[in-house]
């Protein structure tokens, strides 16, 4: 970029220099032919004007002088140098290798003197101004290229500073940064580029405490399974073969929903997944739910708050959103879970509720984290894998909308209609 930004200065400069040069050189000459001119047309009238006019007129290296009478002929052995008329004239005399500037004035006896002035001063000033400009013009752009190299080589000093650190942050190095003290573009490209590091770090610490949690959370049901298989093989009269099946048995389904929750919010990180969009009746899916509860659990499920609400989205995620949220609500519920749903303000709501012992204020941000179990909820004989709520609030979030919780137990999530 350096050498293109030198090169591309050295070429516009040079192209001015060379169409203003010879602007110049045009405009000198132009001058010093108009002011020959002048001196052409005085020496004429001066001529024209003394009472020596009417004899032979006499030329000399400098100027050459014609006296013409009035019928048009020369008074003079020399033929004719020019007609000029009212006007200067530009011609090479026959037996000149030079050319001059003819001018005439009128005698008042009759007849005209033209008296011609040679170029040759005013084309040795051009021929020297060319010679200045050809010698000046390298040393000029030579001059550019070289402020323009120290010039942009300093602008981007902070460039190549930037790309140096950023080269030697890896990812055991995510808490460095680049410098970022300038005011200018430099400064808010560096800016910018440190709140890039600033994602990338948070997400690499995020993906390292999602394997670190998901690691512990997959060795508890081997363990326990392994445990129970070694009890049974070192002591095969302490348990029986229905008891180590039960044991294996929900260890593994334990396992097999970690593994399913685990893949779905992998696929959902993915760049590029998309929801398949339908119109969706939330109402059936929040019916169906409370009716699959009403069969598994003895919890007295209220449903007499729900009404009619549709939504464009995925349907499969919406019912493990509704899913997942009373599967929460039933494993703290005392006695009673209750579900809302209604449209308001251009969206529709959905609240969960149950009467159990409700979540702490200040817990109530990061339990939509992944692998967060609060004290209420650590036992592992309550099931749960401590994803399903960050589930849901993955699919609110791709739905574009909100999920909040209003009270000690109550989820509220808001989905905006279509429009």
């Amino acid at each position: 970029m350096r050498l293109k930004v030198t090169l591309l200065a050295v070429l516009v400069v040079g192209i001015a220099l060379v169409v203003g040069g010879s602007v110049l050189v045009a405009l000198l000459g132009s001058a010093l032919t108009d002011q020959v001119c002048q001196d052409a047309r005085a020496r004429a009238a001066q001529l024209a004007a003394s009472p020596s006019a009417a004899g032979r007129p006499v030329s000399t290296s400098r100027e050459l002088v014609q006296l013409i009478d009035r019928s048009g002929h020369v008074i003079s052995a020399d033929p004719k140098l020019a007609s000029p008329g009212s006007e200067c004239v530009r011609v090479e005399p026959p037996g000149y290798g030079e050319d001059f500037v003819f001018a005439a004035a009128s005698i008042t006896s009759g007849g005209e003197v033209v008296v011609g002035k040679p170029l040759v001063d005013v084309l040795d000033s051009t021929q020297f101004v060319r010679r200045i400009l050809a010698a000046g013009l390298p040393l000029m752009l030579l001059i550019v290229a070289g402020v323009t190299w120290v010039v942009t080589g300093r602008m981007l000093a902070p460039v190549t500073a930037i790309r140096r650190e950023v080269d030697e942050i890896t990812a055991t190095e995510l808490h460095r940064r680049v410098p970022a003290a300038r005011p200018d573009e430099i400064g808010r490209l560096a800016r910018t580029m440190n709140r890039m590091l600033d994602r990338l770090q948070r997400s690499h610490e995020a993906q390292q405490r999602f394997v670190s949690d998901a690691s512990h959370e997959l060795r508890s049901p081997i363990a326990a399974i392994r445990q129970h298989t070694e009890v049974a093989q070192a002591h095969s009269g302490r348990t029986t073969v229905d008891e180590l099946a039960t044991t294996v048995l929900a260890e593994d389904l334990r396992m097999q929903c970690l593994v399913d929750d685990l893949l779905l919010l992998a696929r959902s990180d993915e760049a590029g997944s998309e929801l398949r969009c339908t119109p969706v009746d939330l109402d059936d899916l929040v019916f169906a739910e409370a009716r699959r509860l009403r069969s598994a659990t003895s919890l007295t499920i209220d449903t007499t708050a729900v009404s009619a609400g549709q939504i464009h989205g995925d349907e499969a995620a919406l019912a493990r959103m509704i899913h997942n949220l009373a599967d929460n609500a039933a494993r703290h519920a005392r006695s009673g879970i209750g579900f809302g749903l209604c449209e308001s303000d251009g969206a529709v709501v959905l609240t969960v509720s149950d009467d159990g012992p409700g979540i702490p204020p200040g817990d109530r941000a990061r339990v939509f984290d992944r692998f967060v179990r609060l004290s209420t909820a650590r036992s592992r004989d309550t099931g749960g894998t401590g994803l399903g709520l960050a589930i849901v609030a993955d699919v609110v979030r791709r739905h574009h909308g909100t999920i909040r919780i209003t009270g000690p137990a109550t989820f509220e999530t808001r989905l905006p209609r279509p429009g």
